[in-house]
């Protein structure tokens, strides 16, 4: 056995008494990995984006974005609800508790609504709920309601990409939190 090895072995062995021995493998194995050539380094963290999407018009843009390959973060995650008028406050509230960095409310353009007046009831509920976040703390450019048709899909992939890039610039979302360790 080499000194490099018998030296190596007691640091192994140190760091497993600190950090426990699946900590202390996993990070001698990222050490022994070779770093690549002119790579960016991995980014830490990145931001959660939970979309909750009118099944008529902003879920179909989602998919006409996805069937066109217009690029959008892959760190977003779409839920169809059959109305953005259906989407309860709670909701959103449990969204930042499971995780979520940034929450959008997507649905029909006012007056184009398949329900009639969904969309309405989610602009005025909404703009309370942005101004009760605002209270308890929550940066107001974590929480959007966007209007999206079904033939929209360059602007829900650009709405996406804004979103995205406003919460990574705001940082983890630290407020509300209770499911999701924060870097």
């Amino acid at each position: 056995m080499s000194i490099r090895a018998a030296a190596a072995g007691s640091q192994t062995a140190e760091a497993e008494e600190v950090l426990g021995p699946a900590e202390a493998r996993r990070q001698a194995h990222q050490a022994s990995q070779p770093a690549a050539a002119g790579a960016p380094a991995p980014q830490a963290w990145e931001p959660l984006i939970v979309a909750f999407c009118c099944n008529w018009c902003s879920y179909a843009g989602a998919d006409l974005a996805g069937t066109s390959r217009l690029g959008y973060p892959p760190n977003v995650r779409v839920i169809r609800v059959p109305c953005s008028g259906r989407v309860n406050p709670l909701f959103i509230v449990k969204a930042f508790q499971s995780g979520a960095d940034g929450v959008l409310v997507a649905g029909c353009h006012p007056g184009d609504c398949h329900y009639s007046t969904g969309n309405y009831f989610t602009r005025r509920r909404f703009l309370l709920f942005r101004r009760l976040l605002e209270f308890i703390g929550v940066e107001p450019g974590r929480f959007h309601a966007r209007w999206i048709s079904g033939s929209e899909g360059p602007k829900f992939a650009q709405v996406m990409t804004e979103i995205t890039q406003e919460v990574r610039r705001l940082g983890p979302n630290r407020m509300l939190r209770d499911a999701r360790d924060v870097q």
